[in-house]
């Protein structure tokens, strides 16, 4: 019997506590339930807001609960992302590319000035050239730096990407002191060669010399120097990354710009890529696609767009060719 009623007992317990736990769940809800705005009219509180109107109003008996209230949203349309970036007016984003990182005001440009009455320009112009006084040495010479460095990722034809991050390390060389003493020409192209050969875009050494009028032999030594003082890990260069590029350049379409490719991959991994440059491998390779899907491009034409010689040429698709077993008939 002592037995049962203990049994009882516990159960009662369990029970009471069950219920304590459950009453301050149960106020939680009502005064969530009563914090809730309610209709003066119906008591409902079910409302639905008229932006057109500016009002807010109970869909139960269509009182008016608020009038006059702001839309903060745009009062423009945009049907895709250019034109939503046109109209905007909240400024663009934050980039390197600009010595003040777009964050300052411009004070129009000239052609944009000639459109100012003359009364009016003339205030323009001052206000202006007092802006531009107010820079210092160092937002100048990032402003030359970010000049040349447009210029050179234009005439190379780059991606925004590779001018975006090359002008992140323009910064970083100046707040380093790398920039003092060192001709800021040379500095920023090899800035930009090394990003571009890290993301997969590369030029040779050869063109970014000619782009700027410098020997490659104090480019190398720059972009060198500037990759042990930024600690920057130099990627070196794979002939599939110069196949995209020469490839459309000579006519390649993108199925043969893969074969290209797998022909690179089985090169390789005959060993057959040790101490050869990646130009010499991509115009032999591009040869041998020619000579195998027909295409009919000889190798003066291969050498002229590629920058290598012919015989670089004739050399390297013998080479791979051989040791694949290509038939070249």
């Amino acid at each position: 019997m002592s037995d049962v009623k203990e049994d009882s007992s516990n159960s009662e317990a369990s029970i009471s506590n069950s219920q304590e736990d459950t009453i301050p769940v149960k106020r939680e809800q009502k005064q969530a339930e009563s914090d809730k705005p309610r209709c003066p009219n119906c008591g409902a509180s079910s409302f639905s807001e008229d932006s057109a109107k500016g009002e807010l109003y109970c869909t139960d008996c269509g009182s008016i609960i608020d009038e006059d209230r702001i839309d903060f949203s745009e009062e423009w349309r945009a049907f895709d992302a250019a034109e939503k970036d046109k109209k905007s007016r909240s400024g663009s984003s934050i980039t390197f590319t600009k010595s003040d990182k777009g964050l300052k005001t411009k004070i129009g440009s000239s052609g944009e000035l000639n459109n100012v009455k003359g009364s009016k320009r003339q205030q323009y112009y001052r206000m202006k050239k007092w802006d531009n006084r107010t820079s210092n040495s160092k937002e100048r010479l990032l402003q030359r730096g970010l000049s040349e460095m447009k210029k050179l990722v234009s005439q190379l034809g780059l991606p925004e990407s590779v001018s975006e991050e090359a002008a992140r390390l323009l910064e970083k060389s100046r707040e380093e002191g790398i920039v003092k003493g060192r001709n800021l020409e040379v500095l920023v192209a090899a800035l930009t060669f090394l990003v571009a050969r890290n993301q997969g875009t590369p030029r040779t050494l050869d063109e970014f010399a000619e782009a700027i009028s410098t020997k490659k032999r104090k480019l190398g030594k720059t972009y060198r120097y500037a990759a042990r003082e930024l600690d920057i890990p130099i990627q070196p260069a794979k002939p599939e990354d110069f196949v995209p590029r020469f490839g459309e350049q000579l006519g390649f379409n993108g199925q043969e710009q893969a074969h290209a490719k797998r022909i690179i991959d089985e090169a390789r991994g005959e060993g057959l890529l040790a101490g050869k440059s990646p130009k010499s491998v991509v115009a032999g390779v591009f040869y041998i696609v020619s000579s195998v899907e027909n295409k009919e491009l000889t190798q003066k034409e291969i050498a002229e767009k590629v920058g290598v010689t012919e015989v670089t040429v004739r050399k390297n698709y013998s080479d791979i060719a051989d040791k694949l077993d290509i038939d070249m008939d």
